[in-house]
């Protein structure tokens, strides 16, 4: 709907500048005679140029008071990104509706103000974007040098695929928000540099926002660019590979742990494809007759859920209480594992099961010594785990970006991290031992909306290389680990007569004669 049904919305046009002063008057001058009275403010964003870019802008607006210019110079260089956020917050402090930004150089042409606002008017969406790209050849016909065309074509492609968008180009620089749909999104987590405009795009689609794109112009003169290309592309596809690998497993297999019992929680959702660890865990009790399972943070029960149509009895365990969570299994307790498994859960289970919950107790230790406790002769359990000597906390630590994501290896809800050898070793000394293990590879599926057919091919790469080298390429592990045999006691009777064997048993007697 239009944002307003009474009164005219008040458009602002932010102006970001960099050592823009033979252009900027220009760049003024060509916005339309007929749109100048329906511009609220016109805001003039010098990001503290070495030249005269600040003394042009205050020219202007002695010269042109038909035109509602505020210009600002910042004290010191923000950034592309920068500029841009602090020019937003001005924009909503004083109460604007829509903004449009333009750039200083004159690579995007003000006469085509009017069709960026005017989908925003009629409510039709939440951003206009003037795409290059819409009708074919016109950015090359405009100057566009090959390179770039190509590089645009390439990245967009890729993005697409990877955010599950169908724009014509992310690398437009002219763009018209809504001020109530930027005040939404967490703009202090961005960028300060050239990739501040992707990551604004993956902030609007993460919210569903509504895009519109609409034919511009293009022009390249004799302006300066400033972007390195090959680094202006490194950011941009580190920006979107970490989105999509925010929003894969391995967490949704149980709720975070760290948690007060009541507070909200996520219901994670089921990994359906057989390489997962989901898939693994069920394909391993579809060739068993039937049990008594544990399942330690159960979540919703929608995993437990697929155990009970297999024909065993499950228990589960979880801090949230979802609605849905009694009804998919056989039992259902209420309980943090931050406090360890409560004593209602009883004993004696064939398999307990703990699919990617042992990262977000504090204590894992307490939780798997309860567990060993917990199995039955001849029990196992079935644990899987986020690796995170996977290539890609590797490389966020190497680049310097380390940070939390909503889901994944490095999901906020984390509180320990593991490598294969440093679970192993917990293991150990929590009184279990491994049996087997699985190299489990990115749940690739959802890594992308993309359905084409090299899907698969990335697939099965990912999970060859998985199995070829763990130690990189392996997202999760899955381990199915059993009681460690305690060691056999033997002892004589002060006669050495009669030998008594004891399993566990520690002998203190001064008569113990020897530890096998």
């Amino acid at each position: 709907m239009p944002l307003s049904a009474t009164k005219a919305p008040k458009i602002g046009v932010i102006v970001v500048a960099y050592n823009a002063a033979s252009t900027l008057a220009s760049v003024l001058d060509r916005i339309p005679d007929s749109m100048r009275p329906r511009i609220t403010e016109v805001i003039v964003a010098d990001d503290s140029s070495s030249d005269a870019t600040y003394l042009v802008g205050l020219g202007y607006k002695q010269q042109c008071p038909d035109l509602p210019l505020t210009v600002i110079r910042n004290d010191r260089n923000l950034g592309y990104g920068g500029n841009q956020k602090a020019a937003y917050r001005m924009a909503m402090e004083h109460g604007l509706d829509i903004v449009v930004l333009l750039h200083g150089d004159g690579q995007y042409a003000p006469e085509y103000l009017p069709d960026m606002v005017a989908p925003l008017e009629r409510g039709e969406c939440d951003a206009v974007f003037g795409s290059r790209m819409l009708v074919p050849g016109a950015a090359r016909r405009g100057g566009m040098p090959l390179y770039k065309y190509v590089g645009n074509k390439i990245l967009t492609r890729v993005e697409n695929a990877m955010l599950g968008t169908e724009l014509s180009e992310f690398h437009s620089g002219y763009r018209a928000y809504s001020v109530r749909a930027l005040a939404e999104l967490d703009l202090s987590s961005t960028s300060d540099g050239f990739d501040f405009d992707t990551e604004i795009i993956i902030l609007l689609h993460d919210r569903r926002m509504r895009i519109t794109e609409i034919p511009v112009p293009t022009y390249y003169g004799d302006e300066i660019c400033y972007v390195n290309g090959i680094a202006y592309a490194r950011d941009i596809l580190a920006d979107v590979l970490r989105y999509r690998m925010s929003k894969v497993g391995p967490s949704a297999g149980g709720a975070h742990q760290p948690a007060a019992i009541g507070e909200v929680q996520h219901e994670y959702t089921l990994k359906h494809s057989p390489s997962s660890s989901h898939g693994r865990i069920l394909s391993w009790l579809a060739s068993r007759s039937p049990r008594r399972v544990l399942d330690i943070g159960c979540s919703s029960g929608l995993l437990a859920q697929q155990m009970e149509l297999l024909g065993h009895e499950v228990t589960g365990v979880d801090v949230a209480a979802f609605p849905d969570a009694p009804s998919r299994m056989h039992r259902f307790i209420q309980a943090d594992l931050d406090d360890g498994l409560p004593a209602e859960v009883g004993e004696e289970f064939d398999v307990v099961v703990a699919g990617d919950v042992i990262e977000h107790v504090r204590d894992p230790e307490l939780v798997l010594s309860q567990v060993r406790d917990l199995l039955a002769e001849g029990g196992l359990a079935l644990v899987s785990i986020p690796s995170f000597s996977h290539w890609y906390p590797r490389l966020r630590v190497a680049l310097g970006r380390f940070d939390y994501d909503d889901q994944g290896i490095l999901d906020r809800g984390h509180v320990r991290f593991f490598t294969r050898r440093s679970f192993e070793r917990m293991v150990r000394q929590s009184g279990l031992r491994v049996n087997r293990v699985e190299a489990i590879g990115i749940p690739v599926e959802r890594l992308t909306n993309s359905t084409s057919s090299a899907l698969s091919w990335i697939a099965r790469f990912d999970r060859a290389a998985a199995t070829v080298y763990p130690s990189l390429f392996a997202y999760q592990y899955l381990f199915e680990l059993e009681r460690e045999p305690q060691p056999v006691v033997r002892t004589m009777t002060p006669r050495g007569r009669k030998d008594r064997e004891t399993a566990g048993e520690r002998v203190n007697e001064p008569q113990a004669a020897a530890v096998l």
